[in-house]
């Protein structure tokens, strides 16, 4: 019985320590609930510290709320895998200061399967409150000569088949490299919240509230 309850005392210890070690390796999860079932995300402040920095600041703000996953990119010789992209695609009320690139070759994050990383456009530091989830490896987002590439921050650690099921959705419409590929109902993201840490809410104007009773 004594033994019992030992193992009982250390599988709760387990438990509670679990987000402590996580922290303390530099590991921030999110979790994304969206319409079409929740996604957590674990981001690596330790490796990519200014884009977790910058993402976090969204989530504690609650910026992502309301907003969307609005594009679905699927590969021509297999639609299986690709990316889905969401965030507060143009909408400048909700947008933070632009922060420096890092790219994979300094953070050593490549863009694996299940890969979160920053969207951006063709400026390297020009990323802000848009962001895309892989679903196979891109290794071409990698930085690599004079090529910037794309700036990975983390991983998809739960909710891969919510993923799954936003990138086959029905895309139409867009344009240049977005061609063919924008969801026809964009899939609502309802919250996104910190697991992990204290919310470090950046403080600024919130104008896309205003007139919107809470």
């Amino acid at each position: 019985m004594r033994l019992f309850l030992a193992l009982i005392a250390a599988l709760a210890a387990m438990v509670t320590a679990a987000p402590t070690l996580a922290q303390s390796a530099g590991i921030v999860r999110v979790r994304i609930v969206t319409s079409e079932g929740p996604i957590v995300v674990a981001l690596d402040t330790r490796r990519a510290p200014k884009t977790s920095a910058n993402f976090l600041a969204y989530v504690d703000d609650e910026r992502f709320d309301g907003t969307s996953f609005y594009r679905a990119a699927r590969r021509k010789t297999d639609p299986r895998y690709g990316f889905i992209q969401g965030g507060i695609s143009t909408d400048a009320r909700r947008i933070l200061p632009p922060f420096s690139h890092e790219p994979t070759t300094r953070t050593g994050i490549s863009h694996l399967d299940a890969t979160i990383s920053m969207a951006r456009r063709s400026e390297a530091d020009s990323a802000g409150g848009n962001f895309f989830l892989t679903v196979g490896a891109t290794p071409n987002m990698d930085a690599r000569g004079d090529y910037e590439g794309y700036a990975a921050f983390g991983r998809v650690v739960s909710g891969m088949a919510t993923v799954r099921r936003i990138l086959a959705l029905p895309t139409a419409g867009g344009s240049g490299a977005m061609k063919g590929q924008m969801i026809r109902r964009p899939v609502s993201i309802i919250t996104a919240r910190r697991l992990d840490g204290t919310p470090k809410p950046t403080g600024r104007p919130k104008p896309w509230l205003l007139g919107i009773r809470r």
